[in-house]
């Protein structure tokens, strides 16, 4: 039996391996305690014994709704069914900002940048709040459980969309490409690490305000309607989106409420969406989807006990080999064009070859040809496979990073975690006595490994002082990397980090999994 003792100021509660008192202790300035780490846990499943979450938050008075992890993992932002948001801090466990984002149930919240939170209300409206580290300062921290006679103040509104909130269906959202014009192409960085930048632009997804089959795309600052897509008359209504980028081109995924799962382009040219993928693997509506990090899969769950694992069938434009010029094809173009005129003695001057004008004569053909559509394969409709899990109603799926675990939170009270190659269960989460409506998990991408020394760009010192700059090891000492010149010498400097960096630090690495249950209360596990 484990013991329950929330705190009367932080409203956070710690589990104890000792016997339940017949009433709640009240226990002044408790501190947080680590319970469950990653390792535990699995020392836990291998021993047969049950995970405990790390640590509760305590602080929503009705159901939470939706779950995500922002700024790098240093904030859980939480929505509930009163439609309040909390923004918690995971160095501290605690609320860092408190407001009402909507008069009604929230069905979705997501990050833009550092600084932009969407919410997503079923008072058919979708808002984007600028919510940065200097902006928490003025925000109310009294949660929705403590009385409160002040109106709560809010993040400063950048944008307003009304929408269509009957299907139940949360919104998603993809950022706009920058187009990379042929001259600049030459010049850019081959390094994977840099990322584009998209964060100006986004396209959102919703259900259509009219039609409840079809799917409106919003461009955002615009505020527009670009796109209104319709896969099918008799599929019933949306019940879950998903938007991404795929081959220079829109791919939209939805799930409807007869069990059936779409995948389709958007074709530039002809301006019409073309199906690539269908299949009706559940019995009941399709509750939640997800899409894998690397793009060539999906996973959908309903209100049966069913999970399947669907294909992203991959769109290859015909062009791929259209500006690659052969040594045969500038022959041709020479003989067709330079050829037939004398080489006039300018040329000669310049020393201007027969096959540098042809190559360059076939790269500005090649140049001038508009992009031929895409060419999709025939719709397939075999799904990769399907999993009868024999527990229904599990729903907000979430596939992890790295791609390799997702979960599911259980209207049976259970958050259940799942291999995505075999789709097997591989751990069961108990700690709520009520359902569980919303999962969320934490970035685990490569790079929240040891923070760069002082902050130091690595591109920045690498051009500016001809070095690569130093990490910072386990014990805070500067390493030198080994490809370094080794004409130079690093004096290793001790990094002495304060107690918050180190629960930063520790938040940042934590692979956390938040789950949040019809009680209020959100659990937090640090799994695998």
């Amino acid at each position: 039996m484990f013991g329950l003792f929330p705190s009367a100021d932080s409203h956070l509660c710690v589990l104890h391996h000792q016997p339940q008192p017949s009433k709640p202790r009240r226990l002044a300035n408790l501190q947080h305690q680590t319970i469950t780490t990653s390792a535990d846990f699995v020392e836990m499943a291998v021993e047969g014994r049950p995970p405990t979450p790390k640590s509760i938050l305590r602080g929503h008075k009705a159901q939470v709704h939706a779950a995500t992890f922002i700024r790098n993992n240093e904030r859980l932002v939480t929505g509930d069914a009163d439609g309040f948001v909390i923004a918690w801090d995971l160095t501290i466990m605690r609320p860092r900002a408190v407001w009402q984002a909507h008069d009604n149930a929230i069905l979705g919240i997501a990050g833009w940048g550092n600084d932009r939170i969407i919410t997503h209300g079923r008072d058919n409206k979708l808002i984007v709040w600028k919510l940065t580290g200097d902006d928490e300062a003025r925000m109310s921290t009294t949660l929705p459980l403590d009385p409160c006679t002040e109106p709560r103040p809010k993040p400063w509104m950048l944008h307003l969309l009304e929408v269509n909130t009957m299907n139940f269906c949360s919104f998603s959202y993809c950022p706009v490409p920058v187009p990379v014009l042929p001259s600049q192409q030459e010049g850019r960085s081959h390094d994977t690490t840099e990322e584009p930048k998209t964060e100006s632009e986004l396209l959102i997804a919703v259900p259509n305000t009219l039609a409840s089959e079809a799917i409106d795309i919003f461009h955002l600052p615009s505020q527009t309607r670009r796109h209104t897509v319709k896969l099918g008359d008799k599929n019933g209504m949306v019940m879950a989106v998903a938007l991404f980028n795929q081959a220079d081109s829109l791919t939209l995924v939805a799930g409807y409420e007869n069990g059936l799962a779409i995948v389709a382009h958007r074709d530039p040219i002809k301006n019409d969406w073309v199906p690539l993928y269908q299949a009706t693997c559940h019995s009941q509506p399709i509750l939640s989807l997800s899409i894998s990090p690397a793009r060539d899969f999906f996973l959908t769950s309903s209100a049966d006990a069913v999970i399947a694992k669907h294909p992203l069938p991959p769109v290859v434009s015909q062009d791929s080999t259209s500006t690659h010029v052969t040594t045969t094809q500038a022959a041709q173009v020479s003989e067709s064009g330079e050829n037939n005129r004398p080489v006039s003695a300018g040329d000669k001057a310049v020393g201007k070859s027969l096959l540098g004008a042809a190559l360059a004569k076939a790269k500005q053909n090649a140049s001038s040809q508009p992009k031929p559509p895409l060419q999709p394969e025939e719709v397939q409709t075999h799904p990769l496979k399907i999993s009868n899990t024999k527990h229904a109603g599990q729903q907000s799926i979430q596939i992890r990073s790295d791609g390799l675990i997702f979960a599911t939170a259980g209207w049976d009270n259970k958050i259940r975690v799942y291999s995505t190659k075999t789709l097997k269960e591989v751990a069961v989460l108990k700690w709520h006595q009520v359902g569980c409506y919303a999962v969320a998990f934490a970035d685990i991408a490569p790079n929240t490994g040891a923070p760069w020394i002082n902050d130091q760009n690595p591109k920045a010192t690498e051009s500016t002082t001809g070095t690569q700059p130093t990490r910072s090891d386990s014990l805070g000492h500067g390493t030198q990397k080994p490809n370094m010149d080794k004409s130079l010498t690093v004096v290793p400097k001790l990094v002495e980090l304060t107690v918050r960096d180190k629960r930063l630090r520790q938040a940042k690495a934590a692979h956390w999994l938040a789950a949040g249950s019809k009680d209020g209360k959100v659990s937090l596990w640090d799994v695998f």
